[in-house]
């Protein structure tokens, strides 16, 4: 669910998307007919000088070269024409005051907050909810912390501490049904908790010395976890046997990988990040995961492996990142390109199309990374990654926090 990149988009005849300069107007985007299909060109983490290809400190190091102004270009389509119909060049205002009285959307989508995360260097990246009891964990990029909050609870807990069991970047959350909190942890690999006592029950960590990059995590109905690997392209898998042995045996276990898709998507440059977010659907017969360079979703058949390409109409899942599918309805979040968006689709019964039916793009999303959907509404990680973080120069507004999206 992590992103990266200074991105440049054309259109799919080859011409140079045209961005028009202006002033940000503070108002919500809701576009129900969604933009057109965009590619990539250039789809590197960031631009580097001298042409040379990436590497992962020029990702991580190189934030400073970028401009503080971020252009967010959004097309659609009138004619057959390609028209950018805006550019957001104004520095997001993110404090509470703001963030409580976001705009509706059109009428329909109305965003506010739901709770503020503590801490001026959180950067918050992962969202998860434990069926049980409704409370919503969050992780933070900078130093791993994973915040607790209950219903109705305005500002999260600190439910476990920074670099507390080796973790750095929590990035993917998930709660399985015997309440265990799986941490993806972006360099090493993932942690599950056992939430009433907050006590590490398996570390399972990455099994090459590859550039990494361990991103998002999905869990089926038998309580198999499907971990995406960004850089590598790979799939990984914990099935319920595994993370019991895991238990007993203690230490670090290497994960195993499931499914390798470095063959299958677009070809990118080296170290491109390509897998993102992952769901599974309902009856666990297939996981969907977002190449977010490349804009494609792929469907994996399980147990198989069988690996398609989902037939996308009314738009593309450029720059995708969290996703959460509930009743055939995919929701996507896309932090980069056109920034500060959620896209929805209404996903086929086999899985294997996705139609986008609308979409919402306003800046009190704060770069989103991951949301989740409970109780009828979307909760969107505001992450500021652009705001001094991963993706950008700069001080974030504070305090950071977890957006409340009704009516989408």
């Amino acid at each position: 669910m992590v992103t990266y990149g200074s991105l440049r988009c054309v259109r799919r005849d080859g011409g140079s998307g045209n961005a028009l300069e202006g002033e940000h107007r503070s108002r919500t985007r809701l576009d129900d007919n969604g933009p057109p299909s965009a590619r990539l060109a250039d789809p590197l983490p960031y631009p580097t000088r001298g042409g040379s290809p990436p590497t992962e400190s020029s990702c991580w190091t190189k934030a400073s070269d970028r401009k503080l102004t971020e252009k967010v270009v959004m097309y659609r389509t009138v004619r057959r024409h390609v028209i950018v119909v805006a550019t957001l060049a104004a520095p997001l205002l993110l404090g509470s005051a703001v963030q409580a009285t976001a705009a509706p959307a059109d009428g329909r989508a109305r965003i506010s907050t739901a709770f503020e995360i503590p801490g001026d260097r959180v950067y918050p990246e992962g969202i998860t909810a434990d069926p049980h009891t409704g409370d919503l964990y969050v992780g933070s990029f900078e130093g791993g912390a994973i915040f607790r909050a209950k219903p109705g609870q305005r500002v999260a807990e600190e439910f476990l501490p920074a670099r507390g069991d080796g973790r750095t970047q929590a990035l993917g959350l998930e709660v399985d049904q015997a309440r265990r909190l799986w941490v993806m942890d972006r360099l090493t690999g993932l942690a599950v908790y056992d939430i009433p006592s907050r006590r590490l029950l398996a570390r399972f960590v990455v099994p090459n010395q590859l550039p990494r990059l361990v991103n998002d995590v999905a869990i089926t109905p038998d309580g198999t976890a499907y971990i995406t690997e960004s850089r590598q392209a790979v799939v990984y898998r914990v099935t319920p046997e595994q993370l019991a042995e895991a238990g007993e045996q203690g230490g670090e276990v290497p994960l195993t990988p499931a499914f390798d898709l470095s063959k299958v998507v677009e070809p990118h440059e080296p170290n491109t990040i390509t897998l993102n977010g992952i769901v599974a659907g309902p009856s666990g017969r297939y996981l969907l995961t977002v190449d977010m360079t490349g804009g494609d979703l792929y469907r994996i058949a399980l147990p198989s492996g069988k690996v398609d390409k989902v037939a996308l109409s009314g738009g593309d899942l450029l720059t995708g990142d969290g996703m959460e599918l509930q009743n055939g309805t995919l929701w996507a979040v896309h932090p980069i390109t056109n920034a500060n968006a959620v896209s929805r689709w209404r996903i086929g019964s086999d899985g294997r199309t996705a139609r986008l039916t609308r979409r919402l793009t306003d800046p009190a999303l704060g770069t989103p990374t991951t949301l989740l959907r409970k109780d009828g509404k979307l909760y969107v990680v505001r992450s500021q990654f652009d705001k001094g973080g991963p993706t950008g120069p700069g001080t974030p507004q504070l305090p950071f926090s977890v957006a409340l999206v009704r009516g989408f």
